[in-house]
């Protein structure tokens, strides 16, 4: 930022008042489009916040911009925080979490345990420590073991913590129909004997969506209600599960109805910095509080997150616990992928796993192109890319979708 800018920001600030502004106020500009800032007119008595926002908006700095995320197919959690989320931190309340005073934290709780139907929710740092976190909770004393399907993300990407943190044993599902766990291949490999040889199973985790497809809402209430009337725990990483609700296939609250517990990760196609939120029972939150404090996981002026977290919700996710009617930008990513998906297939390419949300499985064994050199081809076309798994989100570019398009071309 100039030094011209700095000093009219001071010069401003000065004329207006300084009393501190209230968490809920949601007077700054929406995260949908980086390129249509919409800022209100000129208006002497606008708030000192509100007048920085306006110099800030023609700045050359990173929150004006999606940058490098409008050419990254990695992954959805390189979406980026933009100039709204900053308003939001900005006006965020900075008081102590773990003595349970922040205003922001304790809003954004009672706000998601509220579009869940869950008693309680509490604010962590990502979603890998939302599963885990609660994972830790439900498991209170070995021997016990956690059924997954075998691609799941607890499982593959979370740093063995299960395995540190629970002492649980692991059993894995494989769907017989390809793309998600029904009630009949989890019966397959519960365990429920009482056979001291064997190692029980005590709750049951699923994800949604998983490899981008939805679990559906029938098949995940058949799973539950069989679970609960054997006395199972259920978990759901629903760290997507805002692409699952975007896709029009159930809300929030029906999905949440079949757990004992939700994840849900701010980070991963929203643009919060960072954040997620498990959603539980009274005395699970409880329970959880206090693990979380000896996992490290307690933060104390934590609004500038849960507030940047609850701003990037609501903008991109949308109000209430179906979002936005029309899917909004969530969607709009569903159908970048569907385009994408396209784009190979017409070409004559495979897809090794259905799109069904915002992520695109292209076949690289049956183009006969390894995963490295297709990322480093990508780089040529300033893309970055992680093999075969290509990763839409709201940030994507229409130039990116043009630079695929190009190395697709050149592979097929």
């Amino acid at each position: 930022m100039t030094r011209t800018v700095l000093n009219h920001l001071r010069r401003q600030a000065l004329l207006v008042s300084t009393k501190p502004v209230l968490c809920s106020s949601r007077r700054y500009i929406s995260t949908a489009a980086h390129a249509d800032v919409r800022l209100s007119s000129e208006n002497p008595y606008e708030d000192a916040v509100t007048q920085a926002l306006r110099l800030l908006a023609v700045a050359p700095i990173a929150w004006n911009s999606s940058g490098s995320a409008a050419f990254d197919f990695r992954s959805d959690v390189v979406t980026k925080p933009t100039l709204s989320t900053l308003a939001a931190i900005i006006r965020s309340s900075l008081d102590d979490d773990v003595y349970r005073e922040d205003a922001a934290t304790l809003s954004l709780e009672s706000h998601m345990a509220s579009l869940t139907g869950f008693p309680d929710a509490i604010f962590v740092n990502s979603g890998t420590m939302a599963n885990q976190l609660a994972l830790r909770t439900h498991l209170t004393q070995p021997p016990h073991a956690i059924l997954a399907d075998s691609r799941s993300h607890i499982l593959h990407w979370e740093a063995g913590g299960i395995a540190s943190l629970t002492g649980a044993m692991i059993q894995t599902a494989r769907p017989s129909n390809g793309e998600f766990l029904n009630v009949e291949d989890i019966k397959k490999k519960v365990v429920l004997s009482d056979d001291v040889h064997k190692c029980p199973t005590r709750l049951i985790s699923l994800e949604n969506t998983i490899g981008g497809i939805v679990q559906p809402l029938e098949e995940t209430r058949k799973i539950s209600a069989w679970a609960r009337q054997n006395g199972l725990l259920l978990h759901l990483d629903g760290a997507r599960l805002w692409e699952a609700v975007a896709a029009g296939k159930g809300n929030l609250r029906e999905y949440a109805s079949c757990f004992d517990s939700v994840g849900l990760d701010f980070s991963k196609g929203l643009g919060a910095p960072m954040g997620a939120v498990i959603v539980g029972g009274a005395d699970f939150v409880a329970r959880a509080r206090r693990i979380r404090k000896g996992m490290g996981g307690a933060m104390r002026q934590v609004g500038v997150l849960s507030s940047a977290a609850r701003e990037s919700m609501e903008s991109i996710f949308g109000p209430g616990v179906s979002g936005y009617k029309d899917g909004g930008l969530l969607r709009r990513s569903h159908r970048l992928a569907s385009r994408v998906a396209g784009m190979w297939t017409q070409k004559g390419g495979r897809l090794s796993r259905r799109t069904e949300t915002n992520i695109v499985w292209v076949d690289l064994k049956a183009a006969k192109v390894e995963e490295q050199l297709f990322n480093e081809m990508g780089t040529e076309y300033g893309l970055r890319l992680d093999g075969s798994r290509i990763v839409l989100h709201y940030q994507i570019s229409e130039a990116a979708i043009a630079k695929l398009g190009e190395l697709f071309n050149r592979v097929l």
